[in-house]
């Protein structure tokens, strides 16, 4: 019998690279590699269309790629923020055709890409997050009202964005003026949050990634920046250390479940800070994976929707060649609900 037909949708824009973890992962455990397609052809104008096939079947066609697919499982990653609203749509028609896939929901996407949208959730389900003031194009006086009230240390951070490099440490009139003005150019509306004073002993910036999966924490890793006005991100060159989930504290496990199940993710990369009691900078809807996390997130990522699909079909278990055994709820929990 052969293995479940996956398609694997992202951008190949992205410079982050977890399509090819995720390709290998698929093919871990599926015994085949999936079926590669371009997010882009399902955005408004693109060509790629979603139909029925006999009436019961999920299929995708990808006239520019010369693709027709009846996909078992959809995964759908790696789309860049800004272009997640494009896909809307197609979200949406996934969702109507019963689709395997744990990317469908619209609404949890867009809580948790525009960070305005999370701030609001946050402090609506008491989400301990630091003290933050939404800026939609401010004046002068505004912004240097929000500046005063926040303490005077602050991060400034565009309501949509990735990788750090559109977030500023700001600890002055002249740099909150350069923030204001970089943000304006951009038309776009933006953050301002009290600092967390999260730096350790030995003088560097720290905080956490915690991987959520089915109401569980999968993996973790501590981020340590030596640079502490630069974003605590591996893009903006902080070093990160894997920390397995049973020796991760208590307290931040917690607060990252508790994160995540506020903006409605079944899957998330949870950024925080243990200072202050534990606080959350951001619920990431897609965390990028480096070097050494293919086990850790990749595979049992994948295998949730083969797991969500046996539970749909009750045909198809999922087993991972190199150990021949299942993996999935075992090991992870719950499986999580698809959209």
């Amino acid at each position: 019998m052969s293995g479940p037909c996956v398609a694997l949708i992202t951008d190949p824009t992205s410079p982050e690279g977890c399509r090819d973890y995720l390709a290998r992962a698929v093919e871990l455990l599926t015994g085949a590699p999936p079926r590669r397609i371009d997010s882009r052809h399902f955005a408004p104008c693109g060509t790629g269309r979603v139909r029925d096939r006999d009436g019961n079947r999920l299929r995708l066609d990808v006239p520019e790629q010369g693709l027709e697919v009846v996909p078992d499982v959809v995964v759908l990653y790696e789309i860049p923020p800004h272009r997640r609203r494009s896909l809307t749509a197609f979200q949406r028609l996934l969702a109507h055709h019963r689709a395997v896939t744990l990317g469908a929901g619209v609404t949890a996407w867009r809580t948790a890409t525009e960070k305005d949208r999370t701030v609001d959730r946050f402090q609506r389900d008491g989400i301990a997050q630091m003290d933050t003031v939404v800026l939609a194009r401010p004046g002068a006086q505004e912004a240097a009202a929000a500046f005063d009230k926040l303490g005077r240390d602050t991060w400034a951070r565009p309501v949509v964005g990735t990788g750090g490099s559109d977030t500023f440490h700001v600890t002055s009139e002249a740099q909150l003026a350069e923030a204001a003005e970089y943000y304006a150019r951009r038309s776009s509306a933006w953050l301002l949050s009290r600092d967390a004073g999260n730096i350790t002993a030995d003088g560097d910036r720290h905080q956490f990634r915690v991987f959520v999966l089915g109401g569980r924490v999968i993996h973790a890793r501590e981020h340590i920046q030596p640079a502490t006005d630069t974003p605590c991100n591996t893009c903006q060159g902080a070093t990160a250390t894997f920390i397995a989930p049973r020796d991760l504290p208590r307290r931040l496990a917690d607060l990252a479940v508790a994160a995540t199940a506020s903006v409605g993710l079944p899957f998330a990369g949870v950024d925080l800070a243990i200072e202050n009691g534990g606080v959350v900078f951001e619920v990431n809807v897609q965390p990028a994976f480096i070097e050494g996390e293919l086990e850790h997130v990749a595979v049992p990522y994948v295998q949730a929707h083969l797991d969500a699909l046996a539970q749909t079909a009750g045909s198809y278990r999922g087993r991972h060649p190199a150990r021949g055994r299942r993996r999935g709820s075992q090991v992870h929990g719950r499986t999580p609900r698809v959209a």
